[in-house]
């Protein structure tokens, strides 16, 4: 082993998150989870690790202390990172190393025999966690969402400070649509600008532009095209980046380029309106995930428009874009107060137009904060 100097704190970072971890584990009858470089690892113990064939695991028995194995050309990032703070023992392998071997070894120490049951992060790469189980035998390889997910899902007053950064952030993008988004442009020129305005408004990363123009705005995820703006267009527009800690926003607005709306069109936009502001206002600590879904639902099912409204309302938001909860009908968990999530009915017109509103929200102790502030009505642009 190998000791860490602390450098300095920081609020987003605690070894509380590791002992959580293992109260939790030790609660569902996991004898050891596992996360690998990704999201879960950052979270539990601030180290934001390349992943690569190469492991970096975060170890953490039911009983023992925790261990982060890394290969040991990267114990001096380790100290460096804001996991160096938490006094974590650090296991350095060397190149001739079975670095797997090791883990296990270490484990079966701590625990006093073989893990019967190993949890796993989601997004741990095959490699990793097949040589997890080849080098446990014995043990019964499960993923640790159940684990990191319930003390995800629900933010410190801290992380929900960061995510309002990041959606002003974004919100200062949205509101400079109109520098970019014209008719003549491609949708690839328009997301090329837009994603240079994400990193001059705040972001540290890019993480996606969804330009969607006439018929385009139909596909929720289209991204962009060489299609041409045309005068008269709906544009969907979703974007989102990261934040020098690492979290994300995530929202989208619909414009109307180079012309003007007609009354129809204003009407049918308006449904989608009432059904966001409608799910967004249904947000408080008891009701669950599917009945806000239902909510938004219902108000576009009632206007005619519900086999046109084809994904789940929302979905959670923290160090990853998509993360639990999931905003989605049979979803029955209650909703608690600090769980962030976006709000975003779609209404989508296949060969036509599409349209979205998506803000990302916070469950407070008394109803619901919204951590996006643009207009949400059809915003008009010049050509």
């Amino acid at each position: 082993m190998v000791a860490v100097s602390p450098p300095p704190s920081s609020p987003l970072v605690s070894i509380d998150r590791v002992h959580a971890a293992r109260a939790v584990a030790d609660e569902l009858g996991i004898d050891v989870v596992v996360v690998t470089p990704g999201s879960d690892l950052r979270y539990l113990c601030g180290y934001d690790a390349h992943a690569m064939e190469r492991l970096t695991a975060l170890a953490v028995p039911r009983r023992g202390e925790p261990l982060l194995v890394v290969p040991r050309l990267e114990a001096p990032m380790v100290a460096a990172s804001p996991t160096g703070s938490l006094g974590l023992e650090v296991l350095a392998w060397d190149e001739t190393d079975d670095s797997f071997a090791r883990l296990a070894e270490a484990v079966t120490a701590r625990l006093g025999s073989a893990p019967a049951r190993v949890a796993v992060g989601s997004r741990t790469w095959a490699e990793h966690a097949l040589g997890i189980q080849r080098a446990l035998p014995g043990s019964a390889l499960e993923l640790a969402s159940p684990v990191i997910d319930r003390l995800r899902m629900v933010k410190t007053p801290a992380e929900i400070e960061e995510l309002a950064i990041a959606g002003a952030a974004i919100d200062r993008v949205h509101a400079r649509m109109g520098e970019w988004l014209r008719v003549g442009r491609t949708e690839a020129e328009v997301g090329a600008d837009v994603a240079a305005g994400i990193l001059a408004e705040g972001h540290v990363g890019v993480d996606f532009t969804i330009i969607g123009s006439g018929p385009n705005g139909a596909s929720p995820h289209h991204e962009v095209s060489d299609r041409v703006v045309e005068a008269g267009d709906m544009v969907v527009v979703d974007i989102g980046g990261e934040t020098a800690t690492g979290y994300r926003s995530d929202c989208t607005r619909t414009y109307l380029v180079g012309g003007h709306a007609a009354r129809g069109l204003i009407e049918w936009f308006s449904v989608l309106q009432r059904a966001q502001a409608a799910a967004v206002a249904a947000v408080r600590p008891g009701v669950t995930c599917a009945q806000v879904d239902a909510v938004a639902r219902d108000v576009i099912t009632k206007a005619g428009f519900g086999e046109h409204f084809i994904h789940r309302t929302g979905h959670g938001i923290g160090l990853d874009t998509h993360e639990a909860p999931y905003v989605v009908a049979g979803n029955d968990l209650p909703l608690e107060p600090g769980m962030a999530f976006s709000v975003e009915p779609g209404i989508y017109l296949p060969g036509r137009y599409g349209a979205r509103i998506e803000d990302i929200v916070v469950c407070t102790d008394d109803g619901v904060r919204n951590l996006n502030n643009g207009p949400r009505e059809l915003v008009e642009l010049p050509g």
